[in-house]
């Protein structure tokens, strides 16, 4: 076995050949979301999660639970950013999604949230790792359970 074997193997197995259909929809479905959140829809967003979804965060004390408290918390926290005059953006990148059952899938991406203050300049708030459980209800994929991690609090 060559070196470039021994390294091309392992990364076979870690990052299979991906499903770019399922990529693009589940990439679009991110951009969706994201929009969403940046312009302060918070009941909306949270349509984006299963009835029983969990957002879970490390910057958070607890799991944020059910579509309708995942509502409640981040229309707060886009009410609170618009107060203080702040625009926030969310930049994903790094997708990776696999496939893990027909309806069933997890991706993981790296997030970056820009914060700009009204008249000032745009700050990179943190940077972050995310993985998501995904299922497909009547054809949409929605988020099940959303893990963040903030790469300063690891």
């Amino acid at each position: 076995m060559t070196a470039l074997q021994d390294l091309e193997e392992p990364a076979a197995q870690l990052f299979p050949r991906p499903d770019l259909e399922l990529q693009a929809e589940i990439g679009f479905m991110y951009a969706e979301q994201m929009h969403l959140l940046d312009d302060g829809k918070g009941a909306a967003w949270a349509e984006t999660f299963t009835e029983e979804g969990i957002f879970e965060a490390n910057a958070q004390p607890a799991p944020t639970v059910g579509r309708d408290a995942i509502s409640v918390a981040a229309q707060s926290v886009a009410d609170d950013l618009t107060a203080r005059g702040i625009t926030r953006r969310h930049w994903l990148g790094m997708l990776a999604v696999r496939r893990t059952g027909a309806d069933t899938a997890v991706a993981r991406s790296y997030a970056l949230i820009i914060f700009t203050p009204r008249g000032g300049e745009a700050v990179i708030r943190c940077s972050t790792s995310c993985t998501d459980d995904l299922v497909r209800v009547d054809g949409r994929w929605l988020v099940a359970h959303r893990r963040v991690r903030r790469d300063d609090l690891e």
